[in-house]
């Protein structure tokens, strides 16, 4: 069993999501960390991109923040390496966008993964149709391309779902990243239309924030997912942010366990 599924099969998972270099890579370090200790089942980890079409402004800041700060991906690789020596074990997941990969080269990026311990890769801005020009260096190197499958996707959630390799990534709401007072999307359907065609664990995101959300959508799926919560939890925090996230995703694993009793 590979490490991405041993992080579902422990119950439903949490996964929070950090922008690497926002404000800095100590920051995030020290951040990614306390995620672990507090109880992450994953992380994602973003790489910055000058133009995150898949986030709302919250994450888009900090993509802005942590460029200008000199994130780059070969720091942010070696970030995962130091992370990996310091005894970070939980899965962890690069979301980034496709011309990152392009501009690294992408059998370097995969095989670069694969050493410095990624688990998987979540490209956001490459549809189902796109996917091929990845997957194969992913499969070569053990690294999972994991796919989105949004409301809109109904029509081709089979192909997707049968391709994906991971876990499905369900996008909870039309548009972009963002705290949500409402998810009105029927998660149950789309998780029900995943599940007939893959055994892959299915983890929402987009637009959660809240213990009772994370609850809702971990007792229709195999997990939650939250990136803008956080990332407004460290641009608020500062210093102090590893403290603040860690309390916050404590209170989330508890909600999303509590999920898996019912």
């Amino acid at each position: 069993m590979n490490s991405i599924a041993q992080a579902f099969a422990r119950g439903k998972a949490f996964i929070p999501f950090v922008t690497c270099g926002a404000p800095d890579l100590d920051t995030t370090a020290r951040v990614v960390h306390a995620m672990a200790r507090a109880g992450a089942d994953l992380i994602e980890l973003g790489i910055p991109f000058s133009d995150p079409t898949a986030e709302g402004p919250v994450i888009q800041a900090a993509n802005a923040r942590a460029l200008a700060a000199g994130a780059t991906t070969g720091r942010i690789f070696s970030l995962v390496r130091r992370l990996r020596r310091e005894g970070v074990a939980v899965p962890l997941v690069f979301m980034t966008y496709a011309n990152v990969v392009f501009s690294y080269g992408i059998e370097r990026f995969a095989a670069d993964c694969a050493a410095a311990g990624v688990d998987g890769l979540i490209l956001p801005d490459v549809p189902y149709e796109e996917r091929e020009e990845f997957a194969p260096a992913c499969r070569r190197h053990g690294v999972a391309l994991i796919p989105l499958v949004a409301p809109t996707s109904r029509a081709r959630i089979a192909r997707i779902a049968r391709a994906a390799s991971g876990f499905v990534y369900v996008v909870s709401s039309l548009g972009v990243t963002g705290v949500r007072q409402q998810i009105t999307t029927d998660i149950g359907a789309m998780v029900r239309d995943i599940r007939a065609q893959t055994d892959l664990p299915c983890a929402v995101g987009f637009g959660i924030s809240t213990p009772a959300q994370a609850a809702a959508m971990a007792a229709l799926a195999d997990g939650a997912i939250v990136g803008s919560a956080i990332v407004d939890l460290i641009a608020r925090h500062g210093p102090a942010a590893p403290e603040a996230v860690s309390e916050y995703v404590r209170q989330m694993k508890r909600a999303v366990s509590a999920a898996d009793a019912q």
